[in-house]
Parts: C-alpha cells; sequence; structure tokens
C-alpha cells in the first residue's frame, strides 16, 4: 500500500501532563490534522491520519504503520489543543520524527505548528525533518507534495516551505492566508479518526462524569483580533486576522457528529467564540433549530468584555454549558501591562450574570505576569477564590515563541526553559518566566500551592455540591490529591 501524504498527531501526553494525562485530561480530535488532510484529499491526494496520542502508540509503532503506508510525504502537525500546546508538543513531535527516519531514512518529513511558523529557521536546523513550514500548512503540504513527485522537483516553488539549499536554509514565502473556510478548510474527514478514543475534560462533564465520551471538538473561526502579550495564536497566521465560518456549516458539521456518532459533548476550539454578536446568534439559532439543543453540552472561550448580557440566555439555550474566561489577574496594574484592561468590578459583575443564565465559568488565571510580585499573584488568587467559578485554570506565565513576551524574553536575555517540554504547565520540568519581583521558582510553587488552596477551598466544595451533587464533589476532592512533581522545586528545595 502506497499513500501520497501521512499526518501524524504527535504523542507524548504523559511528558507534557505527568500523571495528570491518565484521566483528567480530554483527549481532542487534531483540528489541523483534519483541516489538512480534507485540503488535500479534495485536491485528489491520498491521504491518511495517524493520532498517536489518541491510539496512545509510542513512537516506534507510529513508525512502524508509516513503513506500511509508505508516503511520499510524512507530515508532522503540532498545532496542539490550544495555542500554547504547539511548543509543548514538540517532545513527541521529535521523538516521533527521530524514530521514522531510524526506519524509513529516505521517506521526507515535514513538520507543521504554531512553534514551527514561530521558530522555522531554528525548527529545520534542530529537529530531525527534512523541511519545515511558515505558516498554515495545506497549500504547503499540497505543493511539496506535487514537487517531490516531480521528475525535476523545484522546492523554491513551494510556498510557505523551509528547506536546505546545500548549507543554506531558505524561507520561501508564506502562501496566502485561504479565505473560503468552508470550502477549503472543512475539516471533515471524521472517518480517518480513531472517534471512539477521544474525550471531553473531567470539568466539562461535571454532574455526569460519565458524558464524558463520545466527544468532539469544531471550530467557528480562526486567528484573534486582540494582542495579548502572553498569546502565540496568531503565529501560524502572521498577522491578527480573525475569519469566520459560515453559521450553516458549522450547525452542519454539529449535526453529523451528532446523528453519525451519537456526540452531545462538544468544545469549540476557538481562540475567541463569543466575539462577534451575529456570527454567534446565528450559530445559536442554528442549533436550537435542530430541536435537541438541551442534549448538547458545549464549552468555549470568551472574554470579559465580549460577553453581553441580553446574548447569555440565548447561549444556553444552543447549548453552551460552559464559558472560559481570560480573567487573567486580580491585579489592575498587572492587568494593565499585559492588555488585559480590566476592572475588578466587571470582572465580578460578568460572572455573576454568566452563572444566573445556567452557563459555568472556567476562570482562567495567569501567575508570574512581567509586573507580577508575591503580593499581586496573592490578589489574583483571591480574586479567583471570592468570583469561585464552577471550575479554575492556574497557569505560570510562559514565554511561547510567537508571543510578544517570548521576543521581550530573548531581547532581554531572560532564562527560559532547556527543552521544549519545559513550555508545558504541567510538566516536571516546566519552567515559567521570572517577573521583576518574583524568582522563576516562586511563580510556579505559587501557582502550585494556588491550585491545592482554591480547590480544597469550603466555600467552592460546597457551591460544587449544591450544583453538581456530591459524587463530582468527591471526584474534585480525589483530583486534587494529584500533587505535581517540578524539577525547579526540587532542585531549590522548596
Amino acid at each position: 500500500m502506497t499513500i501520497d501524504v501521512v499526518l501524524i498527531n504527535p504523542g507524548g501526553r504523559e511528558r507534557v501532563y505527568q500523571q495528570l494525562g491518565n484521566e483528567l485530561t480530554a483527549i481532542e480530535p487534531p483540528l489541523w490534522c483534519r483541516l489538512i488532510a480534507g485540503y488535500v484529499r479534495d485536491r485528489g491526494l491520498s491521504v491518511a491520519i495517524i493520532d498517536s496520542e489518541a491510539e496512545g502508540w509510542g513512537p516506534q509503532h507510529v513508525a512502524e504503520r508509516v513503513a506500511e503506508l509508505a508516503p511520499t510525504l510524512v507530515g508532522m502537525v503540532v498545532f496542539g489543543h490550544q495555542p500554547s500546546a504547539s511548543t509543548q508538543m514538540m517532545v513527541g513531535a521529535a521523538e516521533g520524527c527521530r524514530a521514522i527516519k531510524e526506519v524509513l531514512p529516505d521517506i521526507p518529513i515535514l513538520i507543521v505548528g504554531g512553534h514551527v511558523s514561530a521558530l522555522p529557521e531554528r525548527t529545520l536546523r534542530e529537529e530531525p525533518v527534512d523541511f519545515a513550514c511558515k505558516g498554515e500548512g495545506p497549500v504547503t503540504v499540497l505543493q511539496l507534495v506535487a514537487q517531490l513527485q516531480a521528475d525535476e522537483p523545484d522546492l523554491a516553488a513551494v510556498e510557505g516551505l523551509v528547506w536546505w539549499d546545500e548549507d543554506e536554509v531558505r524561507i520561501n514565502p508564506s502562501a496566502t492566508l485561504i479565505s473560503d473556510l468552508d470550502a477549503d478548510l472543512h475539516g471533515n474527514v471524521w472517518d480517518m479518526l480513531p472517534m471512539g478514543r477521544y474525550r471531553a475534560h473531567n470539568w466539562q462533564c461535571f454532574g455526569d462524569l460519565g458524558a464524558r465520551q463520545p466527544y468532539a471538538s469544531i471550530y467557528t473561526s480562526l486567528g484573534c483580533p486582540y494582542k495579548c502579550s502572553f498569546c502565540c495564536i496568531n503565529a501560524p497566521f502572521d498577522a491578527n486576522r480573525y475569519r469566520m465560518r459560515k453559521p450553516e456549516a458549522v450547525v452542519a458539521e454539529i449535526d453529523h457528529l451528532y446523528r453519525t456518532y451519537g456526540i452531545k459533548t462538544f468544545k469549540i476550539i476557538d481562540e475567541m467564540f463569543v466575539l462577534n454578536e451575529r456570527h454567534v446568534f446565528a450559530i445559536c439559532d442554528g442549533l436550537i433549530a435542530l430541536g435537541y439543543s438541551d442534549q448538547l453540552n458545549f464549552w468555549a472561550y470568551s472574554r470579559v468584555d465580549t460577553v453581553k448580557p441580553h446574548m447569555l440566555e440565548k447561549l444556553r439555550k444552543a447549548g453552551i454549558r460552559w464559558l472560559a474566561l481570560g480573567i487573567e489577574s486580580g491585579s489592575k496594574h498587572v492587568r494593565d501591562g499585559s492588555d488585559k484592561r480590566l476592572k475588578y468590578e466587571d470582572i465580578v459583575a460578568v460572572v455573576r450574570d454568566i452563572q444566573k443564565a445556567g452557563i459555568n465559568v472556567i476562570g482562567n488565571y495567569i501567575f508570574g505576569l512581567p509586573d507580577d510580585s508575591v503580593e499581586t499573584m496573592r490578589e489574583t488568587l483571591e480574586l479567583a477564590k471570592e468570583v469561585n467559578c464552577e471550575f479554575a485554570n492556574f497557569y505560570s506565565a510562559m514565554a511561547y515563541p510567537g508571543s510578544q513576551l517570548y521576543a521581550m524574553a530573548v531581547a532581554q536575555g531572560w532564562e527560559l526553559p532547556s527543552a521544549w517540554s519545559g513550555f508545558s504547565q504541567h510538566s516536571f520540568d516546566c519552567q515559567p518566566l521570572p517577573t521583576e519581583h518574583a524568582s522563576a521558582a516562586q511563580v510556579l510553587k505559587f501557582r502550585d500551592d494556588g491550585f491545592h488552596e482554591y480547590f480544597a477551598n469550603p466555600r467552592y466544595l460546597d457551591m460544587v455540591t449544591q450544583r453538581f451533587g456530591w459524587d463530582t464533589r468527591r471526584h474534585i476532592e480525589e483530583m486534587a490529591v494529584h500533587r505535581l512533581r517540578r524539577k525547579l522545586l526540587e532542585e531549590e528545595g522548596a
């Protein structure tokens, strides 16, 4: 059996999440594997997807499967579940590429992803690959396969390709961003994926933890118009662009997944779903018209300043049961410095409005932003406890490649992780940024201690018990038993 291109979603969950990856984290369908596969299949290429994370396959097993397929090109796709995940996935991607090269030294490998776009030349120089991609990927994959199959390949003609021209790294101009998402980036290749292996986050199914499967993630837009200093979402796009799918296409995809695979639990992958009111309402109206939106459980990202009270009833009626809000910091000074100019009162009021509408809230908080001190990090934790969201994510500030923070860290000579796994929030070798007032170890320790303080808070546990029941409370108490090992803290005896 031979095939034109094999796209691989790398594994390595145990390196990224430690013991949390076994049961608590989500396993999501790989968005960009889907989008690239659909694009090239529509244009006549034969394509397969290997989701090694979902399958639980190690690098050797992946290499053996690639050998069976004997492709013209291997595409290692490292976009991740959220923008920050691209960098932390580089460890699993590198291990997979290395194993493939040991078995199939002559099959070319192209690596694609947000991290790759942010550091294209470095990626090509350091990783066990033949090519890298600067940009989204679909056009580059299609054109590269055509050149590899040509009698006289012309690599300079492949848009977005990063390649070796003898001893020199060449970076071709990126392909123009695809404008018609529904025609060209529909991602309707669900038949290529192990649909029975995907599962939702534990918190999305509080009150019914058995509903984590079946599960799928879909997108309604790409990119984000905002410029938060800690975010690298737009690295593959080279612009603060915001492109939307047609609402009817989104609704049709959800209906297909519901009717074909019985999926009722979904994630909306968009970096910012609740942004364009007309777009959001059209999707909600379409979902309501399906007649079964009361069975659906969606979660989506939003911002405190884009959620309007008059939107909430319709969001809930359409099946939106969770909204993740980027609150980031409890300190106004720190929020202002990170381009999140929000007032404390506004944050509390928006969260309460969402909860009154019957929608649960995930508060996302960051410790260790450039202006943070131990005192301002304590303000953030106290805000989280006061707001008392149904769930909370606590992050350490990371200088992800492609973000303003990364450029600042490089310019200032700040110490960055020595391995890409160090950019994972939950890894053993996690190494956040220091601030002007706190060391990296202080930031990490505060983050980890803050997590356990929040989830052991009697006020939080009582709220969860009342809202979701005793089984969910016991589940959270069992979750909070997991204490992550941290190399940085062990070395400092913290």
